[in-house]
């Protein structure tokens, strides 16, 4: 029987998927697999693959016909998966020794459907400890407890697939697959559903993933439309919510989230070229205008003055 099912897509990772796959060795198990979804990468990353995997036990490499998206990557490794339990890490960073085999003892041993974890931030040479915002460590907890308070940071506003590992058996219950062909943002809905949803989680100091920030083929540095997809991701976020039996309460975690968000973009549009500035402007303020004025202005509340600046100007 399969214990855990790595899931690793892969886009345009060439240079990074040698480190990727050295630390999958390094964490292999006979009860464990890897698959890897290559997302029609442009460099070479899948011959890439082909090669190194070939060191990996229980590894396979699927691939796209064409181009779909982190989300959509990360869906077909779920469709291939056999494990009883489900983690992801993305192509671009990498695991140190022993991760794995500690990420299955947690889970197993609290008994809980899913958990998260720390991760190093990883920029350059420096790097960085980055912990999970919630303190009560190495016990079950209501997932819905983590979700508050509005204006601090709290476990829905970390939403790193890769930074925890997953029950498989609530993909019976409606979760852990992504909303296909969202190109950014996917990890929003998806965290708010675990979160709302689930029965207990717990949350564990392992500090063995490595995340790299400022990767140029990450799509976190690059100015293109496919940013803006995080509109379409707060949305199904705002909706879902709405159905929620303590959506009051709720609501106003997430539309500060989305405001977060949009005035970030917003501030840094000149990375965009001109019509995607234009159709980013566009769609923020549309989004701005979809929520009732009483609950953009509590959202707004807790914000520092530029951000609600930005924002009320986005909403006019």
């Amino acid at each position: 029987m399969t214990t855990l099912s790595v899931i690793v897509p892969c886009y345009n990772v060439s240079a990074y998927i040698a480190d990727t796959v050295a630390g999958l060795v390094n964490n292999a198990r006979d009860d464990f697999e890897f698959i890897f979804v290559e997302d029609r990468s442009t460099d070479d990353t899948f011959e890439a693959l082909t090669a190194l995997t070939r060191r990996l036990p229980n590894s396979a490499v699927v691939r796209h016909e064409e181009n779909r998206g982190l989300a959509s990557a990360r869906n077909t490794g779920i469709d291939r998966a056999d494990g009883r339990l489900i983690t992801f890490l993305d192509g671009d960073d990498w695991l140190g020794r022993g991760h794995l085999a500690a990420l299955v003892d947690v889970i197993d041993r609290l008994g809980v459907d899913f958990v998260r974890t720390d991760h190093v931030q990883v920029t350059g040479s420096q790097r960085t400890l980055q912990r999970a915002p919630e303190g009560r460590r190495d016990t079950p907890l209501d997932p819905r407890s983590s979700i508050l308070p509005v204006g601090d940071s709290s476990m829905v506003d970390y939403p790193y697939a890769w930074a925890g590992v997953y029950d498989a058996s609530l993909l019976d219950r409606g979760m852990l697959r992504f909303t296909d062909g969202l190109r950014t943002a996917e990890d929003r809905p998806w965290i708010w559903q675990l979160h709302r949803h689930a029965e207990s989680y717990a949350v564990a100091s392992l500090h063995q993933i490595f995340y790299r920030r400022g990767v140029a083929s990450s799509l976190t540095q690059i100015g293109d439309v496919r940013q803006l997809d995080f509109v379409k991701a707060f949305d199904q976020v705002l909706a879902e919510l709405a159905d929620d039996p303590q959506a009051d309460l709720l609501m106003p975690k997430a539309v500060r989230g989305y405001c977060v968000v949009i005035a970030h973009q917003l501030r840094d549009r000149q990375r965009f070229s001109r019509s995607v500035a234009r159709e980013l402007k566009a769609l923020t303020g549309g989004a701005l205008r979809r929520i009732p004025g009483a609950e953009l202005e509590r959202a707004l509340a807790g914000l520092d003055d530029e951000r609600r600046t930005i924002i009320r100007k986005a909403a006019a």
